[in-house]
């Protein structure tokens, strides 16, 4: 998998004319990030603000999660969200 896929993914995932389920969309954000940023940092975040504590949640799942991995998954997902979503 190449940082090219990756990147024809992530443009796909932005075309989908029916939104996700929130649990797709968690599924997308963490991986994307897992293979941008790596490993989640900072806080959890607290309070009341459930979408960003449900971000930061499903990102640390993927905690010690190699880029490559990362990527293959996610582009792995795009292609099967894309059967149902676009």
């Amino acid at each position: 998998m190449d940082i090219r896929e990756f990147e024809k993914a992530a443009a796909r995932s932005k075309e989908f004319t029916k939104r996700p389920s929130n649990e797709e969309l968690l599924l997308l954000y963490a991986r994307y990030k897992q293979a941008t940023e790596g490993d989640v940092t900072g806080d959890r975040p607290g309070g009341f603000d459930f979408k960003a504590i449900a971000k930061y949640d499903a990102w640390a799942e993927l905690k010690g999660k190699g880029k490559e991995a990362a990527i293959a998954e996610y582009v792995s997902l795009v292609d099967r969200l894309s059967t149902q979503y676009s």
